[in-house]
């Protein structure tokens, strides 16, 4: 097992957050986000309703997402009220980060002006639970890439490896999380960028190929997701927060990879 020296963890957060690595918000195909111009303070909302399962890491959760919005120079609202999804409201932000929302959290027409935004550009940024939301609406499953199935009991150690790009960040990174099983892997329709070696622990049901975060812009906006964060102490882990800042650089457009 390879371990990653935390100087080089510490290095490549701080070269990710260095002005001169972003670029334009426009997505691969050159359009333009739907919210902000790149010329003005990019904006993200945090939406963090839960209709079932309440992850006690949501607070957490977001103090991250606030600490990593600050160092980048993003502006960051934080609500579980689903009337903000609304065009005039959804326009303020370049991204909506799902963070461990559960159940069903939009109702009908909230529903359509989500589909409007992320038509016309707009980010999403799927964490853990955003996986276990919205069953009943199928545009949200293509979103999200793959639905939450199940996972094994407890929490889970395993490695983590990271593709394409993101490789940079650890070739190898042991971590514990509560890893999910999907209804279906996400492969075909996504541009897989981690995956977990299921021979580490008991639980996995994927085999060899079980990937637990990816992104894609099938729908007309950037959506990107990961499958971890279900504890407080993944946040204060230098290769997940690294993680989660390519997430939200790829999400509000400021990077083409993700």
């Amino acid at each position: 097992m390879k371990t990653i020296p935390a100087l080089l963890i510490t290095l490549l957060l701080a070269m990710a957050l260095l002005p001169g690595c972003t670029s334009p918000a426009t997505d691969a195909l050159g359009k333009t986000s739907a919210s902000a111009t790149p010329a003005e303070t990019p904006h993200i909302l945090v939406f963090t309703r839960t209709a079932g399962y309440h992850h006690e890491s949501i607070p957490t959760g977001v103090q991250t997402l606030r600490e990593l919005g600050q160092a980048e120079g993003i502006e960051v609202t934080q609500s579980d009220d689903p009337s903000l999804f609304n065009d005039a409201s959804l326009a303020r932000f370049d991204a909506v980060v799902f963070l461990s929302t559960t159940g069903d959290v939009l109702d009908d027409t909230q529903q359509a002006a989500f589909e409007r935004y992320i038509g016309k550009g707009g980010g999403y940024m799927g964490v853990h639970a955003a996986a276990d939301t919205e069953y009943d609406w199928p545009w949200y499953g293509r979103l999200v890439g793959a639905w939450f199935h199940s996972h094994p009991k407890g929490l889970q150690t395993t490695l983590v490896r990271f593709e394409g790009d993101e490789a940079a960040l650890a070739p190898d990174w042991q971590t514990t999380d509560e890893l999910y099983n999907y209804r279906s892997n996400p492969r075909a329709d996504v541009n897989v960028i981690a995956t977990v070696d299921e021979s580490r622990y008991q639980g996995g049901t994927m085999g060899a190929d079980h990937p637990i975060a990816w992104c894609s812009n099938r729908l007309g906006g950037r959506a990107w997701y990961t499958g971890l964060g279900h504890t407080d102490a993944q946040y204060a882990d230098a290769v997940f927060r690294a993680h989660l800042l390519r997430g939200l650089r790829y999400a509000i457009g400021r990077a083409n990879a993700c």
